[in-house]
């Protein structure tokens, strides 16, 4: 019998409005755990699939790559398929002036040929009227599946961003078991939230404890009800558990993919 399965809201598509020059911060999630931010007519996108994931969908994507007339900057916290999609940051070639992210994903990007830029935990950079800082994250997955051979990601292989707009702050954690580093940050505005209860995710208890250290913190919850996997825990949380239990619940934003939320 298969799983119940948390599904995001239906897919609000959007175009070239959405990367307009605005009075404000606007972000749009992009599905599973990737987000389109325009801060006054600064475009940055973080992690996008659109396309090409290996993988049953739950929900299509908002926006097709060839619907986007330009991109400032593309991020990219790691290398894992569901964040870093080759085929949509070569698609993305055309229309994106960069692309960042550490070392080993910048060394990546620059072999298909795209202008990919990587940086250490904690370089600070600037695209437009965004100030970005690469945040920790510990995502070694690799080490506990030897079997299957390859590259073990280094800590320093994977990342989070933290983006300073005109508006306030947003931190994308980035796919990551819970860090002390992470529970002693400045509060931030919003918090791109990974809630997957899985070991190499930041699992649901400590998903608590990360709200509830910036209970203030709008919350737009991302990394679930997309991906048709209801036997994988990276993809399979449910917003009302997390919910339930955390302070000022009202905070946490269960939106559609490519619906917009003003910072």
């Amino acid at each position: 019998m298969k799983q119940k399965q948390a599904r995001a809201p239906e897919t609000v598509p959007f175009g070239a409005e959405a990367f307009r020059t605005e009075a404000g911060t606007t972000v749009r999630w992009l599905g599973n755990a990737g987000a389109l931010i325009n801060s006054r007519g600064t475009t940055v996108m973080i992690d996008p699939v659109l396309g090409g994931f290996d993988m049953p969908l739950l929900v299509p994507s908002p926006i097709r790559p060839e619907a986007v007339p330009a991109l400032d900057a593309v991020l990219i916290t790691h290398a894992d398929g569901d964040h870093f999609s080759r085929e949509t940051c070569a698609a993305l070639g055309a229309r994106c002036a960069a692309y960042h992210g550490t070392q080993y994903v910048g060394g990546l990007l620059s072999e298909m040929g795209l202008p990919g830029t990587g940086h250490a935990i904690g370089a600070r950079f600037v695209v437009g009227d965004i100030a970005v800082t690469l945040t920790p994250a510990d995502h070694s997955w690799q080490a506990d599946y030897p079997e299957q051979g390859g590259y073990v990601f280094r800590r320093e292989d994977c990342c989070g961003f933290w983006l300073d707009t005109p508006d306030g702050s947003i931190w994308a954690v980035g796919d990551s078991r819970l860090l002390p580093e992470h529970l002693t940050m400045a509060p931030p505005k919003l918090i791109l939230f990974d809630f997957s209860d899985d070991g190499w995710h930041i699992g649901l208890n400590n998903a608590v404890r990360l709200a509830n250290a910036y209970p203030q913190a709008k919350l737009l919850l991302w990394h679930w009800g997309c991906v048709d996997a209801p036997d994988m825990k990276p993809f399979n949380a449910d917003p009302a558990d997390l919910i339930a239990r955390i302070e000022n619940p009202a905070r946490a934003l269960v939106l559609a993919p490519g619906e917009a939320y003003a910072l």
